[in-house]
């Protein structure tokens, strides 16, 4: 697989660089970048050197890098000119560990970190077989060729934007044209200078195309499909698609899990809106009692790296924390995350149910709903809200909207207007950080709990 990445050269001038650095075999490489087509040179040196690249996010503060690196026991540094500043603080902060790193393993090629969203970040670790079977399960769900044409926006620093399409795209013989960053124009410019046949997004970037003065009027033919992943997908985004012609397939996944696991194919997402697909080629898929979705599959990291809590339980299964049904023929729809998950009264509440509504809602660019204290119901859901620029949103008739397709009890018991939600670099809402910050407003306004 890693040989189809890069050419021969390019693989013999990433490895003659690693070795300069002293790595060898069990070694842990640091990929500081933006998106560039060395990382995945560097990729492939790895496999051959028996080492592990560590790819960072560059979103990231010092002081949370310099605790992944120093957590991994990463070895030595590689990055881009645009990052030069960040690597020298980095190098100046981090203990740096040459040499082989302890837990490393015959086989493990790439180390990635989890976003941290529910408390400190772990590495989850990858080997060369479960990287393979991740690139056939997204071929077989894609249907990647030599004639695909994959637009690659989002971060190869999350295994997401390597894992999906990137990788699988060039294993397929298909070519894949890469951008440092999302940058809305220079999306659209590239339907009509390189013809895209597909493209992986997550909601917040849908959101900025179709929201993007262009979008109307934009060329989509090339597009035979998108794939959209993440979080969970609200409606009224992959309906913007769809109107425009264009399939919204879906990826269920996780760092920990390939990503690849559960998969809508393209020929499947029009008639299955809602739904995040059917077990993906090799993995199996069960639903806890309380819905939560198990996995067991060949494309699963190995471990997370020095850490002493197994991260299967005795029958191999990995819990997700994310809850779903299952509908008739085996199609799975998200719902929430039990972390996530509001207990008001004895009655669950799935935060997304309130969300997709909400965010269907005119003037509303961005919501999250989260569960506050409150001393009659044990917690009730509170919803923030970002409105639309030059928008002055009606609470009360977002409420009456609400009441007229939700139960009493999912209603939000306030509604909060802000400039913005806390995301990680993928667009997930940090509801964890979100939840903290409204608790700490209403305690500074001296407002008792809700």
């Amino acid at each position: 697989m890693f040989e189809r990445l890069v050419d021969k050269a390019a693989r013999q001038a990433a490895k003659h660089r690693l070795r300069e650095q002293g790595v060898m075999r069990g070694s842990i490489v640091a990929w500081l970048a933006w998106n560039r087509w060395e990382m995945l040179a560097v990729l492939a040196a790895c496999r051959q050197l028996g080492a592990v690249l560590l790819p960072l996010n560059g979103r990231l503060a010092n002081a949370e890098l310099t605790r992944i690196v120093e957590h991994a026991g990463a070895g030595c540094l590689l990055h881009d000119e645009a990052m030069a500043d960040a690597a020298l603080q980095l190098r100046s902060t981090a203990q740096w560990h040459p040499g082989p790193a302890d837990g490393v393993l015959e086989g493990d090629v790439l180390l990635v970190y989890t976003s941290g969203t529910t408390g400190q970040p772990k590495g989850a670790m990858h080997t060369a077989v479960s990287m393979t079977a991740n690139v056939e399960a997204a071929i077989a769900a894609q249907g990647l060729h030599e004639r695909t044409r994959a637009l690659a926006v989002l971060p190869l620093f999350h295994l997401g934007g390597l894992a999906i399409q990137t990788l699988p795209t060039l294993c397929a013989g298909g070519q894949v044209r890469l951008h440092p960053r999302f940058d809305a124009d220079t999306w659209f410019d590239e339907l009509g200078a390189w013809r895209p046949t597909t493209t992986l997004l997550v909601p917040a970037v849908m959101r900025a195309l179709i929201e993007h003065p262009r979008w109307p009027t934009a060329d989509l033919s090339s597009l035979q499909f998108v794939v959209a992943g993440s979080q969970i997908v609200p409606r009224h985004l992959i309906e913007a698609f769809h109107t425009r012609g264009v399939p919204v397939a879906q990826v269920y996944g996780a760092t920990e899990t390939g990503p690849l696991s559960i998969v809508l194919k393209p020929h499947e997402a029009r008639q299955h809106v809602g739904s995040v697909g059917r077990a993906a080629l090799g993995v199996e898929v069960q639903l806890a009692v309380d819905g939560e979705i198990l996995l067991r599959a060949p494309n699963l990291m190995r471990a997370y790296h020095r850490h002493v809590e197994p991260a299967f339980d005795a029958k191999g299964w990995f819990h997700t924390g994310d809850l779903a049904v299952q509908r008739p023929g085996g199609w799975f729809e998200v719902v929430g995350r039990t972390r996530e998950l509001i207990i008001s009264g004895g009655e669950n509440i799935y935060p997304a149910e309130v969300e997709n509504l909400v965010s269907a809602w005119p003037g509303v660019a961005d919501c999250a709903v989260v569960g506050l204290p409150d001393e009659r119901w044990g917690e009730v859901p509170v919803l923030a809200v970002v409105a639309a620029p030059g928008v002055d949103l009606d609470k009360d008739a977002l409420l009456r909207m609400l009441a007229c397709c939700l139960a009493r009890f999912k209603l939000p018991r306030r509604i909060v207007t802000l400039t913005a939600l806390p995301r990680t670099a993928l667009g997930k809402v940090q509801k964890t950080e979100l939840a903290r910050a409204l608790a700490a407003r209403d305690q500074a306004e001296g407002h008792p709990p809700t």
